[in-house]
């Protein structure tokens, strides 16, 4: 494997010796189009890449020299479209086999990649291709992504092309007449150019990517990551997804998010599996636990919201033969969740801890038992420490936010650049030589972090500080408890009170389970015997799913946003 090329060491003895011998190599000219998949490419051209299905049967093998083959025809046609190095183009290809072959194409050209995610809206693409001065947008064409492109097209002066990628098996989505609206149908256009592509001037050091984050309060960042950032994520791939050599990785991540970057291409690729990508319309449990047990998926890495419905199915259907690892990240795994997971297939889930920012920072390695409910330790790339409202460094046991520090003396590879704004790279993030993700955790005496929550998410009751994590933890060990969402509400004599936001399990009215009084304080009772009565649920309210991120992640300011409209009235 590539990974190998890149690292002082590639055997640990202990976490111990991980931590003090890490050590990647970063070549000047590092390039991941050229140095990983043309040299796979040139050295084993039948070495298996990716394989692509969707719900409609559809099917797609691809070798690493096919990847080379069709990235060099994308290259060839943006640079005749106009494309150059340090374009910004947008990509809304949801998990389209297109998105890989193009985001390669983009790397070989130096020109920077920004993910889109379908759901965006005609305000959404305006405000990125005018912050980011984004040049061209390749699109998948299903009618919702078409009408929101080209609704924003009179608001976006600097777009000089758009291009369409034709929707695989989805009936009655290529409605558009591409060519009386001038999009470039991408895949007839590509398709003529030459498939030999030669090397660039492009530096590991130069801009490759943008990823514009969620923007739970104000308008999304644009987090700028340069031509290193894949070789961040050997860490990522090889010592915490655990992946190998001639096998397959999946990961759940819609192609617009940073996930996708974690999980589907980068460490992945550099380590040398090969990745699956299933191009789903909608997630079904049973369809995914399906695909991973026809094609023999290896390593499987999906954020809790997952685990969470599919530890609800009859598990002992499937054959899980060839699974050795499982993983998660993008939100805290409850203990529960870790538990019944292991029971029905025998596997731990290693949790992971992370952001668009940043490559994996905490997680569970391989020396070590994973913990549930634990994050793990953190990773030889990162400084990591925990600082508390005075500024100074935790005790075991004491709670703290995260930060990352010493980056004045070292830039951890993987880690952003800096953040894009007004046509530059801006730094003042990294102030005192720390970075802060605004997460509070704590760390036991063995070492392992415990994650609370989000700073924002942080709970003030009646002089009492509580993380919303933990009670989460309790009220989904409730028997009739699928999810929650646990917020503050505003109250008037205790200034904040814990809320649960509670999806139900599917078939909670044969069992006897209703949303009511009764149900109320069953709830209630549960949390206060599991953990601090203190913590418990004042208010429950059930509904019917959470509102969440396409990556999986609850929108707990949204919910926050309705309590307080709600009970300040």
């Amino acid at each position: 494997m590539l990974a190998d090329k890149y690292l002082n060491k590639t055997k640990f003895d202990s976490y111990d010796d991980f931590i003090k011998n890490y050590k990647i190599n970063i070549p000047e000219d590092f390039n991941f189009g050229f140095d990983i998949v043309d040299v796979y490419a040139n050295e084993n051209p039948d070495k298996k890449a990716l394989v692509w299905c969707n719900d409609y049967g559809e099917e797609k093998i691809f070798s690493f020299a096919e990847i080379k083959k069709y990235s060099n025809k994308i290259a060839n046609l943006l640079v005749k479209t106009g494309i150059k190095k340090g374009d910004k183009i947008l990509l809304i290809l949801k998990q389209r086999y297109e998105y890989w072959l193009t985001a390669v194409a983009l790397h070989k050209i130096g020109a920077v990649l920004i993910p889109g995610s379908v759901q965006l809206t005609k305000k959404d693409i305006i405000y990125r291709t005018n912050a980011a001065n984004i040049k061209m947008i390749i699109a998948t064409g299903e009618k919702y992504v078409v009408e929101q492109v080209e609704s924003a097209m009179a608001e976006s002066p600097t777009v000089i092309a758009k291009a369409i990628v034709k929707a695989n098996g989805v009936p009655d989505t290529d409605n558009t007449d591409i060519k009386k609206t001038g999009w470039i149908d991408f895949a007839e256009e590509y398709g003529k150019e030459p498939d030999i592509f030669e090397r660039t001037d492009v530096k590991a050091a130069d801009v490759m990517l943008m990823y514009f984050t969620s923007g739970t309060t104000g308008m999304p960042k644009m987090v700028v990551h340069d031509n290193s950032y894949p070789i961040g994520h050997i860490t990522t791939a090889k010592y915490w997804q655990q992946v190998c050599d001639n096998t397959l990785h999946f990961s759940y991540s819609d192609s617009g998010w940073a996930k996708f970057g974690w999980g589907k291409i980068y460490g992945q690729w550099i380590s040398g599996a090969a990745i699956l990508a299933y191009d789903w319309d909608k997630f079904a449990p049973d369809k995914l636990l399906k695909v991973i047990e026809k094609y023999k998926v290896t390593t499987f890495c999906v954020p809790p919201t997952m685990y969470r419905f599919i530890i609800k199915e009859d598990l002992s259907k499937y054959d899980f033969s060839g699974l050795k690892h499982a993983s998660t990240a993008g939100e805290p795994l409850n203990p529960e969740v870790f538990n019944q997971f292991l029971k029905a297939t025998g596997l731990k889930i290693y949790e992971g801890f992370g952001m668009s920012e940043t490559s994996v920072f905490l997680g569970n390695f391989e020396w070590f038992e994973p913990k549930p409910g634990s994050t793990g330790k953190p990773s030889p790339l990162y400084d990591i420490d925990l600082i508390n409202d005075e500024g100074k460094s935790c005790t075991d046991g004491e709670e703290g936010e995260i930060v990352i520090k010493n980056l004045d003396k070292y830039h951890p590879v993987g880690l952003m650049t800096g953040y894009y704004q007004d046509g530059e790279i801006i730094k003042d993030c990294f102030e005192g030589g720390l970075y802060r993700p605004g997460d509070v955790a704590w760390r036991d005496t063995s070492g392992y972090y415990w994650f609370v929550g989000r700073k924002d998410d942080m709970i003030k009751c009646s002089g009492y500080r509580i993380g919303p994590f933990e009670v989460e933890s309790a009220v989904v060990e409730h028997p009739a408890v699928l999810e929650c969402a646990i917020t503050a509400a505003p109250d008037p004599i205790r200034g904040q009170v814990v809320k649960a936001t509670v999806v139900l399990i599917k078939d909670a009215k044969e069992k006897g389970y209703e949303p009511s009084e009764e149900l109320i304080k069953d709830i209630q009772n549960h949390v206060k015997t599991t953990t601090a009565p203190y913590k418990y649920p004042r208010v429950i309210e059930f509904v019917d799913e959470l509102p969440k991120t396409l990556g999986g992640k609850i929108k707990r300011a949204e919910i926050r946003k309705e309590s307080e409209g709600k009970f300040n009235q």
